[in-house]
């Protein structure tokens, strides 16, 4: 008889010899989706054994695992936040990078009841779907160059109670009225250099999302200039960048005639999150 626990170290062992990353938790994660529980309940059920039947479709994302398939595409969501998002070869997995984006924004931003709020290259739709549940009163915009990808935020906000969203397709601001004004624009673009090596998880998420040229800021020099030209008297701007990259995004919105610019650490201590505030 094969039990929860049993299972959870056989499979935790299998996962660690092919080099995965934090297996035990991936491993509870792939349980705990065969079982429909969460990971706190597999605790309580560590003697339960668990039927043949269920082993084989186990079996076999324990394999896909192994051979590098991101975990939050065999589960086929990811919480963020206070949410539960699908996330699948659509777009972007969310990071937890970026969720530390969302809750600073959460607590810092000062936005008016009726805000408008932009999300350019939604991916998923987890941040700006974050931020309408942050402000209520708020007009959310939901914008991507991918088709695909904003099929999936379409997904996900309806999942999530938020179909009054506007959603976008558009090549940065190319779809976007001249006129159309933000008091939040925030912003998870591509900023991968193109000959940077990517950890197998990592190549699963589209090449659209991910590469930014060169140097991977190609993307982000054409967002923060038509950024600017958006923003409301007073407004906040916010990205997620690269680790080394944080001197070059702030001379450009320096350049672009914003604010209060700097950078915010994530909780590895890396300038990840450039935010500035038009003038």
């Amino acid at each position: 008889m094969t039990t929860v626990l049993d299972i959870l170290d056989k499979g935790t062992a299998y996962l660690e010899k092919r080099g995965i990353d934090d297996a035990r938790r991936n491993m509870q994660m792939l349980v705990a989706h065969q079982l429909g529980c969460t990971r706190m309940d597999l605790y309580l059920r560590f003697d339960e054994p668990i039927e043949e039947s269920g082993l084989g479709p186990l079996r076999e994302a324990l394999k896909k695992r192994g051979e590098g398939v991101p975990v939050q595409h065999l589960v086929g969501s990811v919480g963020f936040r206070q949410h539960e998002f699908k996330t699948d070869a659509r777009a972007l997995i969310p990071r937890p990078e970026t969720e530390e984006l969302a809750e600073w924004l959460a607590k810092h931003a000062e936005l008016p009841g009726d805000a408008a709020i932009l999300d350019m290259g939604t991916g998923s739709g987890c941040l700006g779907l974050s931020l309408a549940a942050d402000f209520p009163g708020a007009t959310v915009t939901l914008a991507d160059v991918s088709a695909e990808a904003l099929a999936l935020a379409r997904e996900n906000a309806e999942a999530n109670g938020f179909g009054a969203v506007e959603l976008v397709e558009s090549d940065l601001f190319s779809a976007i009225p001249t006129d159309r004004r933000y008091d939040l624009i925030a912003a998870n673009l591509p900023y991968v250099p193109e000959d940077e090596e990517l950890a197998p998880e990592v190549r699963h998420d589209p090449a659209l999302a991910l590469f930014g040229g060169k140097d991977g800021l190609d993307v982000i020099r054409r967002f923060i200039p038509e950024a600017a030209t958006h923003l409301r008297s007073g407004a906040w701007l916010a990205l997620e960048i690269g680790h080394d990259q944080s001197a070059a995004v702030e001379r450009m919105l320096t350049d672009a005639g914003l604010t209060d610019v700097l950078t915010l650490k994530d909780l590895s201590g890396i300038p990840r999150f450039p935010i500035a505030r038009k003038a």
